[in-house]
């Protein structure tokens, strides 16, 4: 299989996942009963709610209604949202760039943190630095995010009044959001880069190298690293797609305007129209890390194509 093939493969799968997702958001809708009804609010007559359902084309067969919405999102209109009363599509743009910064800041201290951890607790062993750096990732793992930024707020800003407790704008708005997003992150790469370089150390052509004489550092970056990258840019991601579909609860704690908050405002206001492009966003995220994961598989190794 060619390089262009294999990339034209994976993009037409990737297409029909996002059709049956939009196919999934889109009818989940008429599972909470009558969309009109729940749309308007909890006073609206009957003929308001015929007229609204009429408006909204709720009369049409679904497959018809389904049809509508995916050509006019392919077309890039999403629909107008019912709370602001403004295209779905630039309340989402607006919030984006807050949540990409998030994700973007999160990802990037946790990835450099984890990845020096998990090479010196690789290099290290079953020795008292392995240990540390092992119980340092499982504690990581174990705090709720939550309860890691409700902490982090009592000390940093309520006690030592060094970093605000919520804000967007400046640089140190962002510290304690970042902290607090990516150290489960940091905890799971620690512990993956540590497992995929010990399994990568322990090969026969590394025991080669050790025989002709490098140095384990040598060992490490250059034979090393590169055969323990694929399942840790697998991880990382998918980490980003999460992150950057929408960090909830942190978004929240912090009163950061981002995509997460806008989507707990959304769902609390049955907004559904905003509802739905949101998860269609978060599901196209997914959707483009791992076509951009199969690519980079062919860049570290062309033979997985085969």
């Amino acid at each position: 299989m060619t390089l262009v093939s294999f990339l034209i493969r994976r993009l037409g799968l990737s297409i029909v996942v996002l059709i049956g997702v939009s196919a999934i958001v889109f009818f989940s809708l008429f599972l909470t009963g009558d969309p009109a009804a729940l749309m308007l609010p909890a006073d609206a007559s009957r003929a308001e709610i015929d007229a609204f359902r009429a408006a909204m084309g709720f009369n049409d067969p679904w497959i018809v209604q389904y049809l509508k919405y995916l050509a006019s999102v392919v077309t890039g209109d999403f629909g107008t949202s019912l709370r602001f009363q403004r295209p779905v599509i630039g309340l989402i743009a607006e919030r984006l760039p807050a949540t990409a910064l998030l994700a973007i800041a999160a990802l990037a201290w946790s990835t450099l943190a984890g990845f020096i951890l998990g090479v010196i607790a690789a290099i290290r062993r079953d020795g008292v630095i392995d240990l540390v750096v092992r119980a340092v990732a499982l504690s990581g793992q174990a705090i709720p995010v939550f309860w890691l930024g409700l902490l982090l707020i009592l000390v940093f800003s309520l006690k030592w009044h060094l970093l605000p407790t919520s804000g967007y704008g400046e640089a140190r708005h962002l510290v304690l959001p970042a902290i607090s997003l990516g150290a489960y992150y940091m905890s799971a790469v620690t512990r993956l880069v540590r497992a995929s370089l010990i399994d990568v150390l322990d090969q026969d052509y590394i025991r080669t190298a050790r025989a002709k004489g490098l140095s384990e550092w040598r060992i490490v970056i250059r034979h090393g690293l590169r055969n323990a990258l694929i399942p840790v840019i697998t991880v990382q991601a998918m980490y980003f797609a999460s992150l950057l579909g929408g960090a909830l609860v942190t978004e929240i704690i912090f009163a950061w305007p981002g995509i997460g908050r806008l989507a707990v405002q959304a769902i609390q206001n049955r907004d559904f129209p905003l509802v739905q492009a949101i998860v269609l966003l978060a599901a196209a995220v997914f959707v483009l890390a791992n076509l951009l994961v199969d690519i980079a598989y062919v860049m570290l190794n062309p033979r997985i194509r085969l």
